[in-house]
């Protein structure tokens, strides 16, 4: 999620379409499913959105066609709503005064309480994203900051938002502040707002600082205006600092790699194992593998190779070659591995599926053991606050033990980071933090009636 605003006389020089599309491949890990922009040259917004990455959606062509002094943009990872192009975002509605774009990163869980504020056959899409910018395009005088004020204290559950209409960019952020979101300063004038720091460092920008939980921001010709639509209460997700974030990317002022690197040393020290080699599961696992071979003393491989160009695909393997699986992605070096007891470090299990393959593999490439090595708690509790595990059904440590869950993926042992040493390695107070995937204690309660990721889509 990224948002950019310069002065309307720099327009033509700084191209802003395409700095949102150089600070969307930039957080391109934080969705694949769709991507889109939207660009509004004071007068009027354009949006143009398609499925896939975000260099498979845009072009020259394209973006050369999307010319202003505003744009947001956004490349999705559905947690409401299934990957469709009516799913997509940036939304965009009509207004009185003209129209509002709006991005989002996050999941809402009184989705359809909000909902039931509108009237039947408004919807044209099935995401919480599409109720909030229905909700607030009905402002009247005031416009979006008049509309924000009054919706977004009964909006509930994670939500960083960044909006504009055809003057004026907005970002907003809940009180919980689950999500990331950070303002930057462009050197030759101008701002920018994005889901992490590593998108501002993409473009030139200068970190200017977190937009705070419960804050409304606002960008125009007279600067950055702010104000508070709700008291903070801090709730960081802590996952971010295991998997979701960028490695050079700053969360609260602690870098995200240093994080992994020392969560791997804390590992090493409450899991030790005799080994010949320490690996990672590339890219995630490689942070807390260093720190971990770093205070074992195990050297540090490599041992998977992983391939780059494996990303959004629209065919389907076949029965015959579905068995190929996690080698489209990982291949083990052979050489490398053959005949060695190996630590392969990982940053969390959620299903299974992924590890047991690799347990496999690298026995099939004859490893002599495999001592699997895990930098999160088990992942115990769904999430509903933006990350794509609803059910505990869905979770191997739902129901399985720390041993249960070794013996199923193959791995002579199995040892996770501790919930404690884990937020120690954040450098944040626990209270400050959402743990509820590790220890299902949810900081913003959730109703019944808004778990499910197709909620919307019931009966249409």
């Amino acid at each position: 999620m990224f948002g950019v605003w310069v002065p309307a006389d720099q327009a033509s020089r700084a191209e802003v379409s395409k700095l949102t599309y150089y600070g969307l491949y930039a957080l391109q890990h934080r969705g694949q499913e769709s991507a889109g922009i939207a660009v509004s040259d004071g007068s009027r917004i354009v949006v143009f959105k398609d499925m896939g990455l975000v260099a498979q959606v845009f072009d020259e062509s394209v973006l050369n066609t999307l010319r202003g002094h505003i744009a947001v943009g956004h490349c999705r990872y559905s947690t409401t709503g299934s990957p469709t192009w009516e799913n997509a975002q940036p939304t965009f509605r009509s207004t009185d005064e003209g129209g509002l774009a709006l991005v989002h990163n996050g999941n809402l869980i009184n989705t359809p309480e909000l909902a039931g504020r509108l009237e039947p056959g408004v919807l044209t899409a099935t995401t919480d994203t599409e109720v909030l910018t229905a909700l607030l395009a009905l402002h009247g005088e005031g416009g979006p900051t008049a509309a924000a004020r009054e919706i977004l204290p009964d909006t509930r559950g994670a939500y960083s938002l960044v909006f504009m209409d055809e003057g004026t960019l907005y970002a907003a952020r809940d009180p919980e502040g689950v999500r990331p979101l950070v303002l930057g300063a462009l050197e030759a004038g101008g701002w920018v707002v994005a889901s992490e720091t590593a998108a501002l460092d993409i473009v030139g920008a200068r970190l200017v600082r977190e937009i705070e939980p419960g804050e409304l921001v606002a960008i125009d010709g007279a600067g950055v205006r702010s104000e508070r639509f709700a008291k903070a209460r801090p709730k960081g997700c802590l996952f971010e600092y295991v998997y979701l974030a960028r490695p050079d990317t700053t969360i609260a002022g602690r870098s995200v790699q240093a994080t992994r690197v020392e969560v791997g040393r804390r590992l090493a020290r409450e899991h030790p194992v005799e080994a010949d080699m320490v690996i990672p599961t590339p890219e995630s696992g490689t942070p807390a593998a260093i720190g971990y071979a770093e205070a074992s003393g195990i050297p540090y491989g490599q041992g998977l190779v992983k391939n780059s160009y494996v990303g959004r695909t629209f065919i389907q393997p076949s029965q015959t070659i579905r068995k190929l699986g996690i080698r489209l992605k990982l291949n083990p070096l052979r050489e490398a591995i053959e005949g060695k007891r190996l630590v392969v470090v990982d940053d969390s299990i959620v299903r299974g599926n992924t590890q047991r393959a690799i347990v496999a593999m690298l026995r099939d490439a004859g490893a002599a053991e495999v001592h699997v090595r895990i930098s999160s708690p088990p992942v115990s509790w769904p999430c509903f606050y933006g990350i794509d595990f609803a059910t505990r059904a869905e979770l191997i440590a739902g129901d399985l033990s720390v041993e249960e869950i070794r013996d199923s993926i193959g791995a002579d042992s199995l040892g996770y980071i501790s919930l404690d040493q884990l937020i120690s390695a954040s450098q944040i107070a626990k209270d400050n933090l959402c743990r509820a995937c590790f220890d299902g204690v949810y900081p913003i309660p959730v109703e019944q009636d808004a778990r499910g990721k197709h909620l919307l889509e019931v009966g249409r």
